[in-house]
This record gives C-alpha cells, sequence and structure tokens, in this order.
C-alpha cells in the first residue's frame, strides 16, 4: 500500500478492565469511522495500575484475555489493522508480560512483542518505578511486515535505546511504533524529542499512542501522542493530556525518498573502540 490513514488512540486507562474494554471498543470504532486503515493504543491499555497484587488479580493469560479477543474481532469487523500497544499478560508463575499486538484486517495475529527494557528508575522528584519486580523482559525485537509497510514494534522505556530502532530500521522498518504511559516528569523533558530523534535517523515513520492525565493509581502520564514523518515534522499531535484521537496520512514512499536524501543507514560502517588515556 502506498499510502494510508493511521490514528493514535489516546486513553486514560483506570483500575478496572470491564471499563477499559469498552472505552477500547469505543474509541478503535470511532477511529475507523474517521477512514483509519491502521488504529493504535497506548502502553497497558487492559487496566493501568501500580499495585502488584491487585494487578495479578485481574489479568489472564493471553488465551483468555478479553482484550485480546475483542481486538481480533474488531479487527475483523472493522477491516482494519489494530495494534494493542501493550496490555499486562499473566505467564507461569508470578511474572507479567508488557505484550504488544498487531491484528490484520481478518482478525489474525501479525506479530506480537514483549517489552524489553525495564523501567526500573528512581526520579527527581521521588517518584520510583521497578517494573523488573513484576514484568519478565522480552528478549526478541519483532519486525513486521504488513499490507500497510514493515512495522518495528516497541514499547515505552524502549523510547531511549536507540539500537532497538537502528536493527529494526536495517530488517527493513519502515514505520517505527512507540504506543507508551510516559510519565509527566520525563515526558515534558524528552518525549517530543525523542520520538523525533528515532524517526530522524531511521528515516522512518513514528508513531507513538500515549496514556495521558491522572490516572486511578495517582500516575500521571504525559500524553501527547504523537505521529511523526521520516524527517522528524510532527504530522499530529494530541497536543495535551486529554482522552482522544490523532490521525494522519502516512505515504510510504516518504521512507525511501528520506533513506536517499541521506542515506546514513548505508553509510553506517563498524568500528572498534579504543580508550586512551
Amino acid at each position: 500500500m502506498g499510502s494510508f490513514s493511521a490514528a493514535c488512540l489516546q486513553m486514560r486507562s483506570s483500575r478496572d478492565p470491564a471499563v477499559n474494554l469498552r472505552t477500547f471498543e469505543d474509541t478503535v470504532r470511532e477511529a475507523a469511522s474517521l477512514g483509519a486503515d491502521y488504529i493504535q493504543t497506548p502502553e497497558m491499555t487492559g487496566m493501568l495500575v501500580r499495585d502488584r497484587d491487585e494487578l495479578l488479580s485481574k489479568i489472564s493469560d493471553e488465551a483468555s484475555d478479553p482484550l485480546v479477543a475483542k481486538a481480533a474481532a474488531l479487527a475483523k469487523q472493522l477491516s482494519v489493522h489494530l495494534h494493542i500497544g501493550s496490555t499486562a499478560i499473566r505467564l507461569d508463575g508470578e511474572k507479567v508480560a508488557n505484550r504488544g499486538f498487531i491484528f490484520a484486517p481478518d482478525g489474525s495475529l501479525i506479530a506480537r512483542y514483549d517489552k524489553i527494557h525495564m523501567f526500573d528508575v528512581d526520579l527527581a522528584d521521588g517518584e520510583s518505578w521497578r517494573e523488573s519486580r513484576t514484568y519478565r523482559p522480552g528478549e526478541e525485537a519483532i519486525v513486521a511486515r504488513t499490507a500497510l509497510g514493515t512495522i518495528g514494534m516497541s514499547v515505552c522505556y524502549d523510547l531511549r535505546f536507540p539500537q532497538l530502532y537502528r536493527a529494526q530500521a536495517r530488517a527493513g522498518a519502515e514505520i517505527l511504533t512507540v504506543p507508551a504511559a510516559f510519565t509527566r516528569q520525563t515526558g515534558q523533558k524528552h518525549w517530543h524529542t525523542l520520538l523525533r530523534a528515532r524517526a530522524i535517523e531511521n528515516g522512518a515513520f513514528v508513531i507513538a499512542a500515549a496514556q495521558g492525565g491522572r490516572h486511578e493509581d495517582g500516575r500521571e502520564t504525559f500524553g501527547h501522542s504523537l505521529i511523526v514523518a521520516p524527517d522528524g515534522a510532527i504530522l499530529a499531535d494530541a497536543d495535551g493530556d486529554e482522552p482522544c484521537i490523532v490521525i494522519a496520512d502516512l505515504d510510504i514512499g516518504a521512507v525511501a525518498s528520506q533513506r536517499a536524501s541521506i542515506p546514513n543507514l548505508t553509510n553506517e560502517r563498524e568500528f572498534s573502540l579504543n580508550i586512551v588515556g
């Protein structure tokens, strides 16, 4: 496909999976009615809750997860590519996967991805996160070939590891995806800059649906769902943290044009590192 319409669903997921599921369905349907061919939701679409015990009591394995089942059905019914940015999936034992899914317009699963980089961070305002206590990190980068283009998958904190996106671009990714629940503090400082940098350095589109606002568990997320062109131009920005839909038309031909104009992927060279002194 030469061009298509992409939508980011900006959400404010709660602690109640049933409420989030209804919001998800309503917003996906609205995005499809606006002409979106590809629809992406943010990180932790199914539920956003900080308490580990509460999380474990409310989530399911992949085969039983209602959000996964609903996404497959909606993709088929609406004939869209539907990308669950991520949701919490129960694994064996007491660990959880922060897992994203891309479904084809026939409802089939194209790809799944488990977030690789865990947000184990102490922030300047005293906010502290240890995702590794609950989540099992993924070990495999994913590039998915679709009818719309070749898509690289990632989740939130992955954004700070440019080598992931470089590997995806070198493997043919034309669209880099970064569904997220960026904290307000880090988002204000770095969200736009990092997303534009990933687009520019790889000559790829970047699509990043985000959580936004103050959530039931007390956290605050930055919002500003963003779609960025291969030259770094911002095509769509939610411009705040309220739940909404942002949509833009993407011409995949722009990827080849940008990479021909600035061929850093082909000019890249291996090198050795020498520490002196």
